[in-house]
């Protein structure tokens, strides 16, 4: 599994004085790209393909507050995929200076075509690249109706 460590700044605190719900948007998403980036997936990789990743949900569970003053884990698990790469499932887990869980983020994403602004399977090198990933134990291939499990589609919006 991949971890990330973060110093928890002044900014990270909201008006109660803990992490920020904003802050830990950030941090997952500061580790999902630090792991991306040890795949080969970076700024100049992901512009020559014309791709970017876009989040579809992001489902916080808090279970006790942080504060600043100690540094804070992210984890990265790797829990699905689309045969042809579209679809992605992270799980983030936090944890605090002693080790303690203190947090979980399921969230679920894609990759877009930036010119054509559609979504699109994986070119692949990046393919190849999420084949040779660890896995969660509960991996599973993500299909379309995955990334509908929580929502009613407005007919107006449907494909």
């Amino acid at each position: 599994m991949f971890f990330k460590e973060f110093e928890i700044r002044w900014s990270d605190l909201d008006a109660n004085r803990h992490l920020a719900n904003s802050a830990y948007i950030n941090f997952m998403s500061h580790t999902r790209m630090a792991y991306l980036g040890q795949l080969g997936f970076n700024q100049k990789s992901m512009a020559e393909h014309n791709i970017g990743p876009v989040v579809f949900y992001e489902h916080m569970y808090y279970f006790k507050e942080v504060f600043a003053g100690k540094p804070v884990k992210v984890s990265l698990n790797f829990k699905g995929m689309s045969a042809d790469g579209m679809f992605f499932e992270f799980e983030h887990d936090f944890y605090d200076s002693k080790g303690k869980n203190f947090a979980r983020c399921q969230m679920m994403g894609a990759w877009i075509d930036l010119k054509e602004r559609r979504l699109i399977g994986l070119p692949g090198e990046f393919l190849d690249a999420f084949g040779r990933m660890e896995k969660a134990e509960d991996f599973k291939v993500l299909t379309k109706e995955d990334t509908r499990k929580f929502v009613q589609i407005p007919k107006d919006l449907e494909d």
